[in-house]
Order: structure tokens, then C-alpha cells, then sequence
């Protein structure tokens, strides 16, 4: 394997592209400096607090400049454009924190997607590893709002050499041999690890996602010099050989997968991601909480280690992988997916809302909205709760609560006009009359569906 120190100085290049977005990220100028008053609406902040009554929000730009009681602005809002809001809810934007937006590059399949998700109020997502020449450019496009889209924030993926006979690699990084793009290193002991991590650096990751294939020492070390380098570690919850315990135990942000967390309690973990061989959910218990997942979800709790469960997957999948015998097989059943997502909310973990699947181009909403709903019907997490799994919880595992994430004062533009109240039933997260994102708004009156011939992938 051609180690990173040997690696052509063709990649200066790619990475001083990439990593122009990281400065727009910083410095983009709003659209216009505008002020509006959106008057008299029931606010979810996101938070977890309860709904607030007759509130009126003024931005300025892109941000929250203010927010307060119905009239109590007047002083502060001047000349501003009034929005009455009078019998709405808003919510913040929504975050899914688990999409893939370029296996293979598909700038036209891309851009539909993210469109859709866009007018169906989901202001921000986590790129899961992709061709991050491909997601650079729509992050970029969507920042400056030439394309309605949300915000992209994207891992660069580390994993071990054998993982890199996937032919999915080959499909995100052309031109390079497979392990060797600096978005999609193949990591052994001879891996010079503050290159590999700045070279991931230079292609404007907020995170590296730790995939598959690699030791319990090589995942520690990988997340020990990520944090040095002030990048996030994104990691599947069982890494193959390395168990969800040390992927935990490393020190990684999130955990994608709940379902994978079931097989710490095999006696011998499986040796490579290739292996498909499901959980064995006899040795989880039959009834309440499995203890060996219990102690798992202690350490995420005192790590503060997000869960990205991405629950609905399994349900959604389930019936139609059983159907399909050339289908690879789900890990997880849907009914032990849904109670391992009920023990982590009832051990308090953060849950955010992750999806991993693409919708048909008949379905005019999101792949999020599921994921809500799985929590809210499947799982039984109050509707409260849920909104803040999508929002801050989302923001969060982003790396951008700072940001977004909540309604508050010096926070991006970005919430959701509801016209039914999500909190009587999380279904009326669809009854969206306009998104606001950085302050733009997108009627929903104005969304064009995407096409079939759009979501044609070319893989």
C-alpha cells in the first residue's frame, strides 16, 4: 500500500480547492442584509423547554437578532418586513446526521435530494464519507444559495487496507488508487497519522469517520490525533475487528448504527466489515434491558458520546431484504433495533436523527421525517423530545450548536413554520408552509418534486 508520506504533490491541489469552503464556511456574506419581524408564532426552541405562546422573532440577515413576547420588539425591529405568523409553530431546521450525497457523483441526483429535504425543513445534514470533491462544490453552492439546499457538513473516512477492495471506493475516488485519496485513506501501522489527518484536514472535513477494519489501538490513536488536530471522529459503532466498547472507549463523538452496539455481547467479534453475519440476538436479553448494552450506554453517557441510531433503516428494510434473497442481510431485526433505541433513550443518551437511505422520487418528503417518526411511534420518545433529537441533539454531532441547532439570540436563521402543532402529533411535521434557512425563506407552495430520471443513480 502506497503510504501517505509518498503520495504526489498532485493532492496540494485538491485539498487547496477543498479547502476554499472552509473559509466560505466562515465568511460567506448573507444574501441581504435585511431585517424581518416573523410575529405572534408558538416557538419549540429545541432545547427540551416548552412551547412558548405568541412570540415574535426578528432576524437580521442570517441570524437571530432577537426574540420576545408579541410586541415587545416594536423598538427594536424599525423598518423591518412584517411575517404574521399567528397560529403557527416553529421549530428549528431540521438536521439528518446521516446522509451519503455522492456514492458515486451525481451532481443532478444530488442536488434533488437535497432540494427535497430542504422545503420538507431540514436545514443542515452530516455527509457520512462520499467523494468530498463532489460535496466541497454543493456545500459550497448551497451556502451561497445558488442551489436551495442545507448546509453539508462531511467526514473524510479512514479504515483498514482490506476495506478498500469495496467497489464503492473506486466509485468516490477516481484518479486516485483506492485507500490513497485524502478523503479515503487506508490506515495501517506503518501510517504516518498526523499526515493522514491533515491531509483529511485539507478537504475541509469537519470529522474523520472511522469505517471499518481497523484494530482497537489503531481506532484510539486515529481519535487521539483528530482531536489534537481540532477535527471531530464520526465512527460506525462496531469498527470490525474493534468492538463497540473500545470504539467507545476510544474517545469518538458519535456512534453510527444502534444496532451494530448488539455485538459486544458475542463472545468473538467479527473480523472484518465484509463478514455480514447478523447480530446474534439470543444472546441479547429476551425481555427489559440487556445488561451488556447497558454498560455501553454508561460509558456514552459519561463520555457524552452521541448516538446517530439510524432506527428506521432496519424497520423500513426489514420486510423487503427477507423478500429479496440476493439482498445482503440486515444486521438487526426492526423489533431489536427499536429496543435498543428505547434503552438508550431511557439510559438519557443523546439520540440525533440519522437516516442512511434515500427515498423514492414518489415521496414527496424527506428521509428524516422517518426517523422522527420511528422515535415518536416505534420507540415512544415524546414529540418534544424527538424535535430536539432533530435539532440541537443534531447540531450537536455536527460539531455546529453553536450555530444551529435552537431558536436563540445570535443563532443562524434557520426553523420551520409548522401549520398544525408537531407536539399533538409528530405526523404534522409535514404540514410545512416555509422553511427559513440563513434567513432565506422557501415557500413550500414552491417545491417541485424530484423526478425519477433526477434520483437515477449511477452506480
Amino acid at each position: 500500500m502506497t503510504s501517505v508520506r509518498s503520495r504526489p504533490h498532485a493532492l496540494v491541489a485538491v485539498l487547496q480547492s477543498l479547502g476554499a469552503v472552509a473559509s466560505l464556511m466562515a465568511a460567506a456574506p448573507s444574501h441581504a442584509a435585511e431585517q424581518v419581524l416573523y410575529t405572534d408564532a408558538s416557538i419549540i426552541d429545541g432545547t427540551g423547554g416548552p412551547v412558548r405562546s405568541r412570540q415574535d422573532i426578528l432576524i437580521d440577515g442570517e441570524r437571530i437578532v432577537a426574540i420576545g413576547a408579541h410586541g415587545t420588539l416594536a423598538s427594536q425591529s424599525g423598518t423591518a418586513r412584517r411575517v404574521n405568523l399567528s397560529g403557527r409553530f416553529v421549530i428549528p431546521g431540521l438536521i439528518d446526521s446521516h446522509v451519503h450525497l455522492a456514492t458515486p457523483p451525481n451532481r443532478a441526483r444530488a442536488e434533488a435530494i437535497l432540494r427535497r429535504q430542504l422545503y420538507g425543513g431540514v436545514t443542515a445534514v452530516r455527509d457520512m464519507a462520499d467523494d468530498l470533491r463532489a460535496v466541497g462544490e454543493l456545500s459550497r453552492a448551497s451556502l451561497v444559495g445558488e442551489i436551495p439546499a442545507p448546509d453539508i457538513y462531511y467526514a473524510a473516512l479512514m479504515a483498514g487496507p482490506s476495506f478498500f477492495e469495496d467497489p464503492r471506493v473506486l466509485a468516490v475516488s477516481r484518479g486516485f488508487t483506492p485507500g490513497t485519496a485524502p478523503w479515503m485513506q487506508a490506515i495501517d501501522k506503518e501510517t504516518d497519522l498526523r499526515t493522514a489527518v491533515t491531509l483529511a484536514r485539507g478537504t475541509s472535513a469537519s470529522a474523520i469517520k472511522i469505517y471499518a477494519n481497523l484494530p482497537a489501538g489503531r481506532v484510539k490513536a486515529i481519535t487521539a490525533e483528530a482531536h489534537r488536530q481540532k477535527l471531530m471522529i464520526w465512527a460506525h459503532s462496531a469498527v470490525f475487528p474493534a468492538r463497540p466498547a473500545e470504539v467507545i472507549a476510544a474517545g469518538v463523538d458519535s456512534v453510527s448504527h444502534v444496532c451494530y452496539l448488539g455485538y459486544e455481547a458475542q463472545p468473538e467479534m467479527l473480523a472484518a466489515y465484509q463478514d455480514r453475519t447478523p447480530v446474534d440476538e439470543g444472546r441479547l436479553a429476551p425481555t427489559g434491558d440487556d445488561p451488556v448494552v447497558a454498560r455501553l450506554f454508561d460509558a456514552m453517557r459519561t463520555r457524552g458520546t452521541i448516538l446517530d441510531a439510524t432506527g428506521s433503516l432496519f424497520v423500513k428494510f426489514e420486510a423487503a431484504r427477507k423478500a429479496d434473497p440476493k439482498a445482503k442481510p440486515l444486521r438487526c431485526s426492526g423489533a431489536r433495533t427499536i429496543r435498543l433505541t428505547q434503552q438508550a433513550w431511557r439510559a438519557g443518551l443523546p439520540i440525533s436523527t440519522g437516516t442512511d437511505f434515500v427515498n423514492p422520487a414518489g415521496d414527496a418528503w424527506p428521509e428524516v421525517h422517518a426517523e422522527l417518526r420511528y422515535l415518536a411511534r416505534d420507540v415512544g420518545m415524546p414529540p418534544l423530545a424527538v424535535i430536539h433529537s432533530a435539532t440541537l441533539v443534531g447540531a450537536r454531532a455536527a460539531g455546529q450548536d453553536k450555530d444551529m441547532g435552537s431558536i436563540e439570540p445570535g443563532k443562524l436563521a434557520n426553523f420551520v413554520v409548522l401549520t398544525a402543532d408537531p407536539l399533538a402529533d409528530i405526523a404534522h411535521i409535514d404540514h410545512i408552509e416555509m422553511t427559513v434557512k440563513r434567513g432565506r425563506e422557501y415557500r413550500r407552495a414552491d417545491f417541485v418534486a424530484p423526478t425519477a430520471k433526477e434520483l437515477e443513480n449511477d452506480d
